[in-house]
């Protein structure tokens, strides 16, 4: 069997999301890392469906690990948000109908909400107190066959629908996490006593 795609998916996507990360804005970053270190008393809000949803409780377990009080929408055991918690919000279209709906009515009991999207000026971007643009490609190409594409100027990336925008926004969070251990002080070995321990049973 030839791998026919393999390779040039991988390299595009590695190649794609190298650039989507050095695209953040460092201000965007700066401001999410301080509101975080300002939050560590705080409740914080995971919001996210689909893909993005899975990234979402990624970075909430590490930011349980760093000894946060974080939650992901959903669970039965979520608490109530009030005034001053923190709602992050991730969506690459800015548009699905549960991040936005459930920013608005965090936003109104007095939460600040932090988007990750693509598209700032998304009804979840306009409605965000702070936005961290994850630039990245997410439409279908319309050609399904990589040479194809190239013959025809079609340059949209192999990723499938919006994985580029995940894989951004999980090399993101990851390195956000990085940052603030740093900040905190925190060692990988606190990390990891606060780690699942029934795992191993």
């Amino acid at each position: 069997m030839r791998l026919l795609e393999f390779t040039d998916a991988a390299e595009e996507i590695l190649k794609d999301a190298g650039e989507s990360i050095r695209a953040i804005p460092v201000d965007q970053i700066e401001e999410m890392v301080d509101v975080l270190l300002e939050g560590l008393k705080r409740k914080i809000l995971i919001i996210g469906t689909g893909r993005s949803g899975l990234v979402g409780r990624s970075f909430a377990m590490r930011l349980m690990h760093l000894g946060y009080d974080v939650h992901v929408l959903g669970e039965t055991i979520t608490p109530a948000i009030g005034k001053n918690d923190i709602v992050v919000a991730i969506s690459g279209s800015g548009a699905t109908v549960l991040p936005v709906t459930s920013a608005r009515i965090a936003k109104k009991v007095g939460a600040l909400i932090i988007a990750i999207t693509s598209r700032p000026k998304s009804p979840l971007g306009k409605l965000a107190d702070q936005v961290v643009y994850v630039k990245a490609k997410s439409k279908a190409a319309k050609q399904k066959d990589f040479f194809l594409r190239q013959l025809v100027g079609e340059h949209e990336s192999l990723a499938p629908l919006g994985t580029m925008f995940e894989i951004s926004a999980t090399i993101f969070l990851d390195s956000l996490i990085v940052e603030l251990m740093r900040q905190l002080g925190k060692t990988e070995g606190e990390l990891r006593a606060r780690h699942a321990t029934l795992e191993g049973l």
